[in-house]
C-alpha cells in the first residue's frame, strides 16, 4: 500500500522560514541581556555621574596642579615655566621649613594619643550596660559638628579670663596660660581640639572591630587565668591590628590635611607656631596668589604621606594577625 506524498503547503513553507528568524531574534535578545547584564553595563551607567564629575573636579584638576607646580602663576599674569624652582624655592623658605616641622609635632602627637584614647572609649563603650546606646551616639557627635561651631566652644574653653579650662585649673592653684596667644601653649591647644573632634569617629571603628572578635577567645584567657592586661595584649590588641592599620593610615592623612582647625582657632599664629602645610599652601595660592608654589607645596605633600603610607602597608605585612 503505498502512502501518499505529502504535499508542502504554504503555512509549512511559511513556518519553515520564520524558525530560523525566531532563534536570531532569540539570539539577538541574549546577546542584548549579556550586555546589560553579564558586561556591567548598568554599573557603568549609574557609575557615569560620579565618574564625570571626579574627572571634572579631581582627576584634572590633579594633573593640572601638577603641571602648575612646575611653573610661575599670579591668576592674571600668563604662566611662566620655571622647571624645579619652586620645589628649591620650598627647601630655602625658612617659613616652610618651620610649617613642615609643626605638621610633623601636630601628625606625631594627635596620631597616637588619638588612637591610644579612642581604643580605650571603644572597649568603655563595648561593655553590655543600660544607656551604652547613648553613651556611644554622645561621643560620636562631635564628629558630625560644624568645625565652625567647635571651633567657637573650644575658643570660649581656652579664654584666659572666662575660660571654662582655666577656671578648672583655679580650682586647683594652677594660674593657666593664654593658651591661643602663646607661642607655647597654642599648639597643644590645637592638637587637643583636634583630637577631641575625632575620636568619636576612630572610637566607632575600634568599636566594629571589638565587636568582631569572638567570645570563645576570652573564655579560653579566663580558663587559662589570663589578667584583664593579658587579655588586652595578647588578644585584643594582635586581633585588632587591621583596624589600628585602617585607623593608623587614615588618621595620619587627615593630620597632614588639618587647616579648618587652624585657620579657625589661631590663623596660624601667634608668630606661625601653629601654622602648618595646608594652611601656608591655602596663604600662597589664595592670599599670594602663588599658584605654581602652593602646587608645589600640595605635591611635597602628598609626596611626604605616599611615602609614610608605603611604611605602614610594609608593616603591616610584617605584624598584622589575622
Amino acid at each position: 500500500m503505498m502512502i501518499p506524498e505529502k504535499k508542502e503547503t504554504a503555512i509549512d513553507s511559511e513556518l519553515v522560514v520564520e524558525k530560523p528568524v525566531l532563534k536570531e531574534k532569540k539570539s539577538k535578545l541574549q546577546s542584548f541581556k549579556n550586555l546589560f547584564y553579564k558586561d556591567g553595563t548598568w554599573a557603568i551607567i549609574f557609575l557615569l555621574p560620579h565618574l564625570v564629575l571626579f574627572l571634572a573636579f579631581m582627576l584634572i584638576p590633579v594633573i593640572g596642579s601638577f603641571i602648575l607646580s612646575f611653573a610661575s602663576w599670579d591668576l592674571l599674569s600668563p604662566i611662566e615655566w620655571v622647571g624645579f624652582g619652586n620645589y628649591v624655592e620650598l627647601f630655602n623658605d625658612e617659613v616652610f621649613v618651620q610649617v613642615f616641622w609643626n605638621t610633623i609635632i601636630f601628625t606625631a602627637v594627635s596620631v597616637p594619643v588619638g588612637i591610644f584614647l579612642s581604643l580605650l572609649l571603644a572597649i568603655a563603650l563595648n561593655q553590655k550596660i543600660g544607656g551604652i546606646k547613648f553613651y556611644r551616639v554622645a561621643y560620636f557627635l562631635p564628629v558630625i559638628s560644624s568645625m565652625v561651631a567647635v571651633a567657637i566652644i573650644w575658643q570660649w574653653i581656652y579664654n584666659p579670663e572666662y575660660g571654662l579650662l582655666n577656671f578648672l585649673l583655679s580650682l586647683v592653684g594652677v594660674d593657666g596660660p593664654n593658651w591661643l596667644s602663646s607661642e607655647t601653649w597654642a599648639m597643644p591647644a590645637v592638637i587637643l581640639t583636634s583630637i577631641w573632634k575625632g575620636l568619636g569617629f576612630n572610637m566607632l571603628i575600634f568599636l566594629a572591630g571589638l565587636q568582631g572578635i569572638p567570645d570563645s577567645y576570652y573564655e579560653a584567657a579566663d580558663l587559662d587565668g589570663a589578667s584583664v592586661i593579658q587579655k588586652f595584649y595578647h588578644i585584643t590588641v594582635p586581633l585588632l591590628s587591621p583596624t589600628t592599620f585602617f585607623i593608623t593610615i587614615m588618621a595620619i592623612i587627615q593630620s597632614f590635611q588639618v587647616f579648618d582647625t587652624v585657620y579657625l582657632m589661631t590663623g596660624g599664629g601667634p608668630g606661625r607656631s601653629t601654622s602648618v602645610i595646608v594652611h601656608y599652601l591655602y596663604q600662597n595660592g589664595f592670599e599670594y596668589f602663588r599658584m605654581g608654589y602652593a602646587s608645589a607645596q600640595a605635591y611635597v605633600m602628598f609626596f611626604l604621606v605616599f611615602v609614610i603610607t608605603i611604611i605602614q602597608f610594609w608593616r603591616q605585612k610584617r605584624n598584622s594577625i589575622y
